[in-house]
């Protein structure tokens, strides 16, 4: 495992990963008999002077980091590991995913998000790279990304049909022209409740791996989960996946034996209104992370205990 800090342009959202690592995620993982190793949290640099390109905030720092995720990602890979970003903000799954796609070119990504976070710098109405790590990492949109500082790093390497969108329900004009003409294959919560979970599921592994079986990264943004689960998020849409839905991907894709790169993102808890809030969103993203290591509802069995501890 490769877990990360990271840190965005908002307030707050940096403190995510220790939240994580105090609820416990790393001697769970153990307890689950992962094998786990631990690269740390990443201490980001903050580049002085670093003035907005045009409207967009933060570029070379965000950049950056991004470059060095990037780097660690890939070493883990390297490493034959699963690498888990515990964001942070979602513009590190350029880094996250662009380090991944160096060492399996040939990832699918499973994308859970109330937004589709594919705003270019030219499109972005707020200047937030966290709105727009997709369209970074898009191989359609070379043409329409214009040089941003800090960024001459990245080679886009996924294409339109290697993504697949669950749980959108926010998504602004310049995006959903830009999905809808790339043809990118989405479940927005209303295919979500017309079709429910399980047909999700079963048309997005028939979508993504039809032809042939290929390593997943699964890009999860907490705020894809309803607000009355995961409340401590910086742009929380009401009408979300439920904790069941949410639980049932994870499950689905650790079922398929292709999980290779995780990212869990947009905790943030100092946007908690009470304690509670923030343990709840916490606990959540930690059972969201579980699932996708083989962690059961209905209990984990191992047919060896009986055998090796007859009762007696």
């Amino acid at each position: 495992e490769n877990v990360s800090g990271s840190v965005g342009p908002r307030g707050g959202v940096e403190k995510g990963p220790v939240a994580l690592r105090s609820a416990g995620l790393v001697e769970k993982l153990k307890e689950q008999e992962c094998d786990v190793k631990d690269y740390g949290d990443l201490s980001f640099a903050d580049v002085p002077n670093d003035s907005p390109f045009q409207i967009v905030k933060n570029p070379r720092t965000v950049g950056k980091a991004n470059e060095q995720l990037a780097g660690v990602v890939a070493e883990a890979q390297k490493n034959g590991r699963v690498s888990v970003v515990l964001g942070g903000d979602h513009s590190m799954a350029i880094g996250s995913i662009a380090g991944h796609a160096k060492v399996h070119p040939d990832l699918a990504v499973i994308w859970v998000d109330a937004h589709t976070d594919i705003n270019t710098p030219l499109t972005t109405t707020t200047g937030n790279l966290h709105g727009q790590p997709v369209s970074f990492l898009m191989k359609e949109l070379k043409g329409k990304i214009p040089d941003v500082p800090g960024f001459s790093w990245l080679t886009p390497c996924i294409s339109a049909k290697d993504i697949v969108y669950i749980g959108l329900r926010d998504v602004d004009p310049g995006e959903h022209y830009i999905i809808k003409s790339l043809g990118i294959k989405y479940f927005s919560m209303t295919e979500v409740d017309k079709l429910g979970i399980g047909k999700v599921m079963e048309e997005t592994f028939s979508y993504l791996l039809g032809r042939k079986r290929r390593p997943i990264h699964l890009s999860f943004d907490v705020d894809g989960m309803d607000p009355s689960i995961t409340p401590a998020t910086g742009t929380p849409v009401v009408g979300g996946l439920s904790y069941r839905e949410g639980i049932y991907i994870t499950e689905e894709i650790y079922k398929t034996g292709l999980l290779s790169g995780l990212d869990i993102m947009e905790v943030n808890p100092t946007l908690g209104k009470t304690p509670e809030e923030v343990t709840r969103t916490v606990n959540t993203a930690v059972a969201l992370t579980l699932a996708c290591f083989g962690v059961a509802r209905e209990g984990n069995h191992n047919p060896m205990t009986e055998y090796l501890n007859p009762p007696k």
